[in-house]
């Protein structure tokens, strides 16, 4: 069944109005007609069952047949913060197949060897509404507007309740592997660093407000690749 995303439908609303773009979607691409059904969801965990009314290429109106809240609620709140890479593709990749797995909250991260200092995390959103539709979720992840890693990591050490680690590339005797770190069902947060990695006096600074120090394995990985398998990690440590 195809689903829309319809951010400002509200949980008792009887009747929906498509936008214009998602109309003309609906009709002239995917040559929908009155009486067939969509889902629409809202990206707060709400989940609708609608029914096509009037099947308008501009103003294609909806009746609510059926809501479900918090459908397929995560388990657990995984944040990742990493460094924007040079080539925003890559960075658009990462939250692609993260939006598919399982990620919950983005902060791009401007850290010392960081290539790229300015995000337009419009455009980031928008790959995460097409991933949480192609993955049938309901759920939207949150992408903060990028913030220097000082001020995002002495802010979030002061966090209680929160899992937190850094992700380096430093010889460490006290790295753990990520899935030996931490327990399910918990709130995460793993900074994963730029090309260059994190600097020694970051990784200082991050150990110093409460960060521990994990290891994503022994190759050394792309910072996409890296944030990617520390989202899959959470996901398999977390699956039923």
């Amino acid at each position: 069944m195809h689903l829309f995303y319809t951010a400002d439908i509200q949980t008792d609303q009887k009747q929906y109005q498509l936008s214009e773009e998602e109309s003309k979607h609906a009709v002239r691409v995917l040559r929908m007609q009155v009486g067939d059904q969509v889902q629409l969801v809202d990206g707060r965990g709400g989940l609708f069952l609608a029914e096509i009314l009037d099947a308008h290429p501009k103003r294609t109106l909806l009746t609510i047949l059926s809501y479900t809240g918090d459908f397929q609620k995560p388990a657990y709140h995984l944040h990742i913060a990493v460094g924007p890479t040079k080539n925003i593709d890559r960075i658009e990749w990462f939250l692609e197949k993260a939006g598919e797995i399982g990620i919950q909250e983005i902060t791009p991260l401007i850290s010392e060897h960081s290539e790229r200092k300015d995000v337009k995390i419009d455009r980031l959103n928008k790959v995460l509404v097409s991933a949480m539709k192609q993955s049938q979720k309901a759920y939207l992840p949150l992408i903060n507007e990028s913030v220097a890693f000082d001020v995002f990591v002495r802010k979030m050490g002061a966090v209680e309740g929160l899992f937190k680690a850094i992700a380096h590339c430093e010889e460490d005797e006290a790295k753990k592997y990520l899935n030996q770190e931490f327990p399910a069902g918990k709130d995460y947060l793993i900074l994963i660093g730029p090309e260059g990695d994190f600097s020694p006096s970051e990784i200082e600074t991050a150990l110093s407000v409460g960060f521990v120090p994990v290891s994503l394995g022994e190759a050394r990985l792309r910072t996409e690749t890296a944030a990617l398998y520390a989202c899959t990690e959470i996901a398999l440590l977390n699956r039923g």
